[in-house]
């Protein structure tokens, strides 16, 4: 007879993590090995990771720290898992996070099925429609300052599971490995890039901060997405005590609210007459100011609205830089937007959710760019901006479902 396992996990389950890792992608870990790698032996690659968590002897290895550029010019540490150290996550996560799920609150929208940013943004909106003002908090470095002990202690009041709570305190200590090759040892944070790392985040604030809102401060409504918060108040002096009250909440679980980004904000529009100076805040891509807009009778009027932020602009005119459209002149337009149309979409998709517009006069630079491009590729062209920028406007006319955003454009190329 064969031994029997001590811990009962399911071939089955494995199989299903794998296939989800896949979908997800992502670069090699410290061992280098790339999806289309590790499918080269899949079979024996997964038996050997449900054996080894089947039996207790699996132990995860070094996270890779990549460095990822900011909006704001700083840099955000990210961990590469190897594709085994995902899969076994995922395992963990299918189990655990139907048993997390029923009791997270309904104004947590980060990284949770059903949930999205933009439905967050909405809510957000229509909030600060509603009450004057806002607390913008920001945790400083959130993901690298978890208590490990308070975490585990959290999620062992929803599991006894041995190998889910064994192998979680084995992904939290495993040391991370520099961009030099050094290695350092881990007794606090949860590595951002982590499979599992969203949901054992969102179970922190879960009790640090949503269940203790719902039951300190059953008036103030917020919207959190994973570290992103805002909380709506109906006076500056309510805004104030809050704020107080959550900065003491924070250090009771040794976290910090940054003093730089951590502010209140007034909602100023037409009706909100007082001037203070904090009249805007940033919240998942979107910047949430006074804007002029139009209701439906057609009449103006100021209203407190979100759009597409300075850095998301930043960001998406980054992307577009990289791709080095100008120098490419050996592809064509429908090279191009077979390559981009996809990227492009994503970003009309999120951020033209909230005054369009915005979002419009940015993609506006992709074809400024395209007509730099065509200056290149033809000679005929090559006289001035003017000649390649009309030559574009013909192709747009011409062709308006090429590029997914000319659809927009069509109406600005015809004035």
């Amino acid at each position: 007879m064969g031994k029997t396992k001590p811990f009962s996990i399911a071939k089955r389950e494995v199989w299903e993590a794998y296939k989800r890792v896949k979908v997800n992608r992502g670069a090699a870990g410290i061992d280098g090995q790339t999806i289309e790698e590790f499918e080269k032996d899949l079979s024996n690659n997964l038996y050997k990771l449900w054996n080894r968590m089947s039996s207790g002897s699996y132990f995860p290895a070094p996270v890779r720290r990549v460095n990822i550029p900011k909006p704001d010019g700083r840099l955000r540490p990210l961990g590469i898992l190897t594709v085994a150290d995902r899969t076994g996550q995922m395992v963990a996560k299918r189990y655990l996070e139907p048993k997390l799920e029923p009791h997270f609150h309904p104004d947590s929208y980060g990284y949770r099925p059903g949930k999205s940013a933009i439905e967050a943004g909405g809510t957000a909106r229509r909030r600060c429609w509603q009450y004057n003002w806002v607390i913008d908090l920001d945790i400083k470095g959130f993901f690298d300052e978890i208590d490990h002990e308070l975490l585990l202690r959290m999620v062992r009041k929803h599991t006894d599971c041995k190998w889910v709570l064994l192998y979680i305190e084995r992904w939290l200590k495993a040391p991370v490995q520099l961009p030099d090759g050094g290695l350092i040892e881990r007794d606090k944070g949860t590595p951002q890039g982590s499979v599992i790392s969203p949901l054992l985040s969102n179970l922190f604030l879960h009790y640090v901060f949503d269940k203790w809102m719902q039951r300190e401060f059953s008036s103030i409504p917020f919207e959190r997405y994973a570290d992103d918060v805002i909380c709506h108040c109906v006076s500056e002096k309510q805004a104030k005590y809050v704020l107080g009250a959550i900065r003491r909440r924070m250090a009771k679980f040794k976290l910090e609210l940054h003093p730089g980004k951590t502010r209140i904000v007034y909602c100023k529009d037409d009706r909100r007459k007082g001037c203070y100076p904090n009249e805007k805040f940033d919240f998942l891509g979107f910047t949430f100011r006074p804007r002029l807009s139009m209701n439906k009778k057609g009449e103006r009027f100021v209203g407190f609205s979100p759009a597409v932020s300075n850095k998301a602009v930043k960001a998406i005119r980054q992307t577009i830089r990289s791709w080095n459209l100008t120098r490419r002149t050996r592809e064509s337009l429908e090279d191009f937007a077979r390559m981009y149309n996809p990227v492009i979409r994503g970003w009309i998709n999120y951020y033209s959710s909230f005054y369009k517009s915005a979002l419009y006069r940015t993609l506006w630079h992709l074809d400024r760019v395209l007509s730099r491009w065509a200056r290149r590729k033809y000679k005929r062209l090559s006289g001035g901006q003017r000649r390649a920028q009309h030559w574009l406007k013909r192709i747009i006319r011409r062709e308006p479902g090429l590029f997914v955003h000319w659809r927009f454009a069509y109406a600005w190329a015809r004035r």
